[in-house]
């Protein structure tokens, strides 16, 4: 919040200084923060993640005022982000492999289908750190009917809800799995112990290996990332809400989503090629 804030205080100085009197919201025109958004490239040659951050922040106090009816329109609805020209986005699964993983997943032996169904899909839907996962108790996985939720008590402590693929695949696992207490491990081996961060690593390892993904490397991270570019794709420009859910302490953390694929680049050149 403070950083929030904080850049939304620059984008009023600037705005003050250029006009030469006070921020009026009724006066706020598209142009204005098209003009800012340049002044942060080219005068303060800020970087990419640190120019996207305070668009946010601006995108998200304008979706407020006019919410509030302090303006009539949302003039930073269009605005758009620069592209991350340093490095490339962060590898996910594509959809078919998300369905390979899953299908191993599924057909695991020794009783423990339903289990390593449930871990892949929480990650896939959730986003969670590996960490957070193995640290997850049956008092953090609340399931109804139509919501729940899973409480992060480990590290940047948060909760994130669940979606209905993952109450689904979660509450299978929950009815096919005899509980004790709620301080009690929520992922747990066959012979009951808490699964720990080397043995999902290992799971998902395997998983990959049986489903016979070869583009990527497949592990933890890959899962979480696969979550960013999904839930980025499907809510364009949300990085301030995608960093809630990952838990992120800085936006620019998070904007690294933002950068383009090296399959997007290669894509985008081929119809200049000569």
């Amino acid at each position: 919040m403070r950083g929030y804030l904080s850049d939304l205080g620059m984008f009023v100085a600037w705005l003050t200084q250029s006009r030469g009197d006070k921020l009026r919201l009724n006066r706020l025109t598209k142009s204005d923060l098209i003009n800012y958004r340049e002044h942060l490239i080219a005068a303060k040659a800020l970087k990419p993640a640190t120019v996207n951050r305070r668009l946010e922040a601006l995108r998200r106090f304008c979706a407020w005022a006019r919410s509030q009816k302090l303006i009539k329109t949302d003039v930073a609805h269009e605005l758009k982000a620069i592209r991350m020209m340093r490095g490339y986005s962060p590898v996910g699964l594509v959809e078919p492999e998300v369905h390979m993983l899953l299908r191993a997943a599924g057909q695991s032996g020794h009783g423990l289908a339903k289990r390593n169904y449930a871990l892949i899909q929480l990650m896939l839907q959730t986003g969670l750190r590996v960490g957070e996962v193995a640290a997850l108790s049956i008092t953090d996985v609340q399931i109804r009917g139509r919501s729940g939720v899973v409480r992060i008590r480990q590290g940047k402590e948060r909760e994130v809800p669940l979606n209905a693929t993952a109450r689904r695949a979660l509450g299978l696992y929950v009815e096919s799995h005899r509980r004790m207490g709620d301080a009690d491990p929520f992922f747990t081996s066959a012979r009951g112990n808490r699964l720990s961060t080397r043995t999902i690593q290992a799971v998902i390892t395997e998983l990959a290996r049986r489903a016979k993904i070869s583009r990527v490397k497949v592990s933890s991270h890959t899962l979480r990332h696969t979550f960013a570019l999904n839930y980025l794709r499907q809510n364009p420009g949300k990085l301030a809400d995608l960093a809630s859910l990952l838990g992120h302490g800085a936006l620019d953390s998070t904007a690294i989503y933002t950068r383009p694929s090296r399959e997007k680049l290669a894509a985008d050149l081929e119809p200049n090629s000569l």
